[in-house]
């Protein structure tokens, strides 16, 4: 029988399946727990394969927050293969969930609202509250606090998203993670894969992508952090688009990438789309953001011809020098 973590480490182990769910779950149970994460940033979800730490690290559990909506197809038989006892609770419960018409399925991705993150919250603070009583006022003052930033992310999200021209409103992503997004700030969205990366690019998908690019001239693709990007870079560059910036999707990122908290990773992601979809034709957003894309790609490269236009100089005059 498994020994419940929280007579080690006289704090409850609290267990979330993806980053973005551990960070709302730190913001509420601060330290009156110990938070964990399954899924490791930078890591798909949809896609994870759990290891035998990850039984331990469930077998220890004194309660598992997890998303739900298909989003964690492995974590059913995880639980069951750990003999845990700990109660698992789906944060995205009362959310009103959109679902893929052509998939037939939810769509997990609820978190890209933060109007749906203030619900995950209030979710995690009462089952925290269920589990510790005696701090149950103290997880709801939390939520409360959270729950204002978050109230102050969707208004900036609004406000910045205007500056868009409602002409190029359209959001172009490796999969179909910001369909919450984009019908909350008005975007049209087009993504190479289904709501899961597991799900099969399809031929008529590319081409319906890059007639829809041409057609409204839309300026910019966006990569995800968890995606490979390869198909989506070639989309773009046969319909004439650049890659507008790198977006957060299913995982939070690091401190290289930026967004490593839920509340910046909605922040930044907005400021990358804004950017893109903003910059003057021709120039990419990664210009314009200043992440090392092909503005700095292109300084090294004028700086190589600069070397070797100065290295024939040279050349030439130790040839007439010799002559």
């Amino acid at each position: 029988m498994a020994i419940s973590l929280f007579a080690i480490a006289e704090k409850p182990v609290v267990v979330a399946t993806a980053s973005m769910i551990a960070d709302i779950a730190q913001n509420i149970g601060k330290d009156r727990v110990a938070i964990k994460c399954i899924v490791p940033i930078g890591g798909d979800p949809h896609t994870y394969k759990p290891t035998p730490n990850d039984a331990k690290l469930v077998a220890g559990a004194d309660l598992i927050f997890k998303n739900g909506l298909t989003f964690e197809g492995w974590l059913n038989e995880l639980i069951e293969n750990s003999g845990t006892k700990a109660t698992a609770v789906t944060v995205t419960d009362g959310i009103n969930a959109i679902r893929s018409e052509k998939y037939d399925s939810p769509d997990p991705h609820a978190w890209m609202d933060p109007k749906n993150g203030v619900k995950y919250a209030k979710n995690i603070a009462d089952a925290l509250g269920k589990m510790m009583p005696m701090h149950k006022e103290e997880f709801q003052k939390n939520y409360q606090a959270y729950r204002s930033e978050l109230i102050a992310t969707d208004q900036y999200i609004r406000k910045e998203i205007e500056k868009i021209p409602a002409t190029k409103r359209f959001l172009i992503t490796s999969h179909d993670a910001f369909q919450y997004f984009g019908t909350a700030y008005g975007l049209s969205l087009k993504s190479v894969q289904g709501i899961s990366t597991d799900s099969d690019i399809q031929t008529s998908d590319v081409i319906e992508l890059q007639k829809v690019i041409k057609a409204a001239k839309v300026p910019a693709v966006f990569i995800e952090s968890t995606v490979n990007p390869k198909t989506l870079k070639q989309i773009a560059d046969d319909a004439g688009a650049v890659i507008g910036g790198k977006l957060l999707s299913d995982s939070l990122g690091d401190e290289k990438l930026g967004g490593t908290t839920y509340i910046t990773m909605l922040r930044q992601n907005t400021d990358v789309i804004v950017k893109g979809l903003t910059a003057p034709v021709g120039q990419t957003a990664s210009e314009t953001v200043g992440n090392g894309g092909f503005g700095g790609n292109l300084i090294t490269i004028l700086f190589g011809v600069f070397l070797a236009a100065g290295a024939l100089y040279m050349f030439s005059k130790m040839k007439q020098h010799e002559a």
